[in-house]
């Protein structure tokens, strides 16, 4: 972590001297200085830092903290000159001559204090190697960290070979698929890979199978290798051969350690030629594993298999040219997470049971496991040997604590840890920032990818855009299993996620040690604490002052509320005193209804403002003064109106202002905001959603060719002919939404003749007089969503061949009484409708064949179930709301049309009861609800 975050902190320098040049003037070398000297440390640190934990000495531990906490202070005051040179040249033209000539001795005391601490900062610079060599004691002889820890994860991953049958929960199903994949007929050797996080019980379902007697005698010959994080092929080779040798008990090669890599490889060729062998490979991390030993294992046709454990989805899908089977394990279900758990905690009581007195306890403890048996196992060693409610009690009140400090956990950190250790050192402090969110917090992706962007964290590429490169951050965390993904969008692109509880834990443990960023844990000095970044989880008998007072230092503040409802005689007002702060999160925070003008005066240094589902009313005009700011999300907000300062931001990306009233399912379910003229001007704008059409607004989005995402609402017919103009000119446009000013108005789009041939979501709002024939162009289209449209045109013709199309959103957009699904929808896997004219649906056989979900909405002429929807073989979901209850009796137990629809896993009916509330019944098979 220190050398990652002197690397950031170089590229910052760097990026300063570039940009900042006329402001920095006199200390411009002793910034190159400083930057020359932190380069020298930082090939040190990365050495360094991956020991750090065990066989370095107390020596290198507190020379890594100090160039640390140096970089810190070197970031602290580079800041603070730049943002006091700004604040000197802020205002117009005659504000700065004033500056320049009243307190032009000012901003020379500045240069002169700043030059001075800079000089002292050098001075420490150098004295940190001295100081570290002078009390350096020799390091005795031994084997480095790498290779104990390495010995530690093969013994503790093998232990999983000799487990017996009766310790296992859970693995049934999972065995039965894994065996049928080894024993099928395929005659072409096949891998098989196994993907989950660290502790997910991968090995122990890989050795289950491996000893399985069938297996045994199915193979003439296994191996089984732990591959190390380290490994050397040749090492692993030798493995390789021993392990075959062995289990045939064949008589190994003369002076199998001096053979060479090609020696070692026609070794492997000659002896498995005319063999049905099984391999497992248990714990690979690299990518190019396969690679390097596919040239070693002939495909022999004689159904030989390869299993393969691993923690990052990406190796799964590197084994090309095979036949492969990739199989994801899942968390255990709540029953056997339970059953496995009172193995372990309760194994001296009777049948293994709980004690009634317990059970609430229990729960607690194993509710922090989310299923993961590698931690279920863990903790419920430990609560073994609690034998009294007073015992149990006081580690479930300090569950965080005994996670992060309790040696019997070890084990269990030391398996996490490794993870963490594996990541390139951008990603880590992307992991490790991710853990500012509460437990369990479902994390906006695009909310995530700006707070990234903010800190500095995203790497420029040459190409390609910080949103493009953060995503990429964003997917290579979940691929290795360090982010869970909770919802996707219809082209499979992550919407939300969250960490699991365990992997927050880590998380928060290496930001404290690091200074990295803190998470408010009922401490109260937080001053002393010296974390670069907060976050706050407020109750009712919460202040921020009391929590961020002193804290200076702060990049990144972000507050989130629990069981507070608003009052304006709060006291929990937005402290000031932030100048440095690049982050600012106030998400659904109820208490705030204008943010002070003095507060957002001093924050030059602000990259990102969120300010969504607030009570606030009106931007102050002091907002212009945010000339770094790159996101601002004001949904859901009060603001009606942008200040005209706004246009002065001019590194702003992303501007986030819809506002959506309550009553969704109406025609206008989305409000825009006004925006000042010469919006043109913000041309590194990305996503400006959702603005209101007025004035010349057509025409200067126009200008904004860069644009990926735009909405426009109070479109009227008039701004056809313009808009098509401009929406033609949007060549990088992912997202479009338009809406029209009321339910009578036509949306006038015809004209285009050549779409944005990115378009992946299309969002049309209003009276359409026929289907806008450019559509079924759209090759990249996932998501298309028609409102209002009341077409008298069949629309499914002109979508039914869309390749990419995901998700189909119907509501009242077609007047006819019967639709029929003749062809195509090969992608689909949502469709929602709400047609109040439709009395029949008709689904052809082979259309539509991944259907996953159908939502059916106030259809009140429709009577009965879609005719075809049991060759939907995919569906998983069927929602019924506000449904006539003809259809609803019909497919009932015993219904005349249940059995069309009983092979659907979830069937929900929701209706209104007489006073109105929403309420849900389930329809759905108590087999396989």
């Amino acid at each position: 972590m220190a050398s990652a975050a002197i690397d950031l902190l170089i590229g910052r320098i760097v990026s300063i001297i570039e940009q900042e040049t006329s402001l920095i003037g006199d200390v411009r070398d002793d910034v190159q200085e400083i930057k020359r000297e932190l380069e020298s440390m930082k090939s040190f640190l990365e050495d360094a830092e991956a020991q750090i934990s065990h066989n370095t000495t107390e020596v290198d531990k507190t020379w890594v903290a100090s160039v640390r906490d140096l970089a810190y202070e070197v970031e602290d005051a580079v800041d603070e000159f730049i943002y006091h040179m700004n604040q000197q040249q802020g205002g117009g033209s005659f504000a700065r001559f004033l500056h320049q000539t009243i307190y032009l001795p000012k901003n020379l005391y500045e240069k002169h204090r700043i030059a001075t601490k800079l000089q002292k900062i050098i001075k420490i610079v150098e004295a940190i190697p001295e100081r570290r060599q002078r009390y350096l004691v020799d390091r005795k002889e031994g084997r480095s960290y790498d290779e104990v820890s390495d010995k530690w994860v093969q013994n503790y991953a093998e232990s999983s070979l000799f487990m017996k049958e009766e310790e296992l929960v859970g693995i049934e199903d999972k065995r039965k698929m894994l065996m049928g994949w080894l024993m099928d007929e395929e005659p072409r050797h096949t891998v098989v890979s196994l993907v989950g996080m660290g502790g997910s019980g991968k090995t122990t379902l890989a050795a289950n199978v491996y000893n399985n007697e069938s297996v045994k005698r199915s193979f003439i010959c296994q191996a089984w290798i732990t591959v190390s994080q380290t490994y050397v092929i040749e090492e692993l080779l030798r493995s390789l051969i021993k392990e075959f040798y062995q289990t045939s008990r064949d008589i190994l090669p003369a002076e199998l350690n001096a053979k060479s890599y090609r020696e070692l490889v026609q070794i492997m060729l000659n002896y498995l030629e005319l063999k049905r062998f099984l391999i497992v490979f248990d714990d690979v991390w690299d990518t190019n594993l396969w690679e390097e030993i596919k040239v070693s294992i002939p495909d022999n046709l004689l159904r030989s298999r390869i299993i393969l454990t691993t923690r990052i989805e990406g190796i799964a899908f590197s084994s090309l040219g095979v036949e492969r089977h990739i199989y994801h394990i899942e968390p255990l279900p709540p029953r056997e997470a339970w059953k496995l758990f009172c193995m372990k905690a309760f194994s001296n009581y009777p049948d293994k049971r709980c004690p009634p007195e317990f059970e609430s306890l229990a729960l607690k403890v194993l509710e922090k496991c989310e299923g993961l048996p590698l931690a279920i196992v863990a903790l419920g060693g430990i609560m073994s040997s609690k034998k009294s409610m007073l015992e149990w009690t006081q580690v479930c009140n300090n569950l965080n604590w005994q996670l992060s400090d309790n040696p019997m956990l070890d084990k269990f950190n030391r398996i996490l840890l490794l993870s963490f250790n594996d990541l390139p050192y951008r990603l880590k402090h992307c992991f490790l920032y991710c853990s500012l969110f509460p437990e369990d917090y479902e994390i906006g992706s695009k909310r995530l990818i700006g707070l990234w962007m903010a800190e500095g964290f995203i790497q420029d590429v040459k190409g390609i855009t910080p949103e493009e490169v953060a995503e990429s951050y964003l997917m290579e965390l979940i691929s290795r299993s360090m982010l869970q993904v909770v919802y996707r969008n219809p082209s499979g692109r992550p919407n939300t996620c969250k960490m699991h509880d365990l992997m927050r834990e880590l998380a928060v443990s290496i930001s404290e040690k690091e200074k990295f960023c803190a998470v408010n844990d009922k401490r109260e000095d937080m001053e002393q604490f010296g974390a670069r970044r907060l976050s706050i989880v407020l109750t009712p008998d919460k202040e921020i002052k009391a929590w961020t007072t002193g804290m200076s230092q702060l990049r990144s503040l972000l507050v989130f509320f629990k069981d507070m409802v608003a009052d304006p005689s709060s006291s929990n007002k937005l402290p000031s005193g932030f100048k440095l702060l690049r982050v600012l999160d106030l998400e659904d925070f109820p208490l705030i209804e204008k943010l002070p003008d003095e507060l957002i005066s001093n924050l030059f240094n602000l990259r990102y403002l969120n300010l969504r589902s607030t009570s606030i009313k009106e931007l102050p005009k002091s907002i212009s003064r945010l000339y770094n700011l790159q996101t601002l999300d004001i949904r859901n907000t009060e603001i009606e109106t942008l200040p005209k300062g706004i246009t002065k931001l001019k590194n702003l990306r992303h501007l986030l202002m819809y506002r959506s009233p309550k009553e969704g399912f109406h025609f206008r379910y989305i409000k825009g905001t006004r925006v000042p003229w010469k919006m043109s001007r913000l041309n590194k704008l990305q996503v400006l959603s959702c603005i209101i059409s007025e004035g010349d607004v057509i025409k200067q989005v126009g200008s904004m060719t860069q644009l990926t995402r735009i909405g426009i609402t109070d479109v009227k017919e008039e701004d056809g002919k313009d808009l098509c103009a401009s929406l033609q000119k949007m060549k990088l446009l992912h997202y479009l939404f338009l809406m029209v000013t009321d339910e009578e108005r036509t949306l006038g789009i015809d004209a285009i003749s050549s779409p944005p041939p990115l378009l992946q979501t299309l969002i049309l709002v209003g009276k359409l007089v026929r289907v806008p024939r450019w559509i079924s162009c759209l090759d990249n289209l996932v998501h298309l969503y028609l409102r209002w449209s009341r077409l008298e045109e069949d629309v499914l013709p002109h979508i039914a061949s869309l390749p990419c199309l995901g998700k189909l959103t119907l509501i009242n957009a077609y007047v006819g009484e019967k639709l029929c699904f003749r062809e195509g929808f090969s992608k689909l896997t949502c469709l929602d409708m709400s047609l109040p004219q439709l009395e029949a649906i008709t689904i052809e056989e082979g259309v539509m064949p991944h259907l996953e979900r159908l939502d059916l909405y106030k259809c009140i002429n429709l009577k009965t179930v879609p005719n075809g929807i049991e060759g939907l073989s995919n569906l998983q979901w069927l929602d019924l709301l506000v449904m006539p209850i003809e259809l609803i009796q019909s497919i009932r137990t015993g219904g005349v049309d249940r059995p069309m629809v009983q092979h659907i896993p979830n069937i929900h009916h929701f209706y209104r009861s007489p006073s109105g509330i929403l309420s849900c019944e389930s329809l759905s098979d108590p087999t396989t609800d």
